[in-house]
């Protein structure tokens, strides 16, 4: 049975930061790709980051040079460094594996919320 299990989310100040964790299980970690995605109350879910099976990253733009997306293949872990967090960072954060080849399999996690405020 695949799980994707998210933690580190919670309440923190404006300017402050988060490290999100991802554990996976089920899968063979390394031949995926992995995702972070967010979604806020009464909007759609958006891409934060990625990182292939082969390390390369992309970001938002809106992360860019705030958010860090790494991946311990050891751990079957992938983590989501955020810093200079900000008001409308706040959302449900959801961690997504897709296989390199077979598109149906397509993981997602539970989701852990990011509450960013003073």
């Amino acid at each position: 049975q695949v799980q994707l299990v998210e933690s580190g989310g919670g309440l923190v100040q404006p300017g402050g930061s988060l490290r999100l964790s991802c554990a996976a299980s089920g899968i063979i970690f390394r031949v995926y790709d992995m995702y972070w995605y967010h979604q806020a109350p009464g909007k759609q879910r958006e891409l934060v980051a990625r990182i292939t099976s082969g390390g390369s990253t992309n970001y938002a733009d809106s992360v860019k040079g705030r958010f860090t997306i790494s991946r311990d293949n050891a751990k079957n872990t992938v983590y989501l460094q955020m810093n200079s967090l900000k008001p409308e960072d706040t959302a449900v954060y959801y961690c997504n594996a897709k296989h390199l080849s077979v598109s149906r399999w397509d993981y997602w996690g539970q989701g852990t919320q990011v509450t960013v405020s003073s």
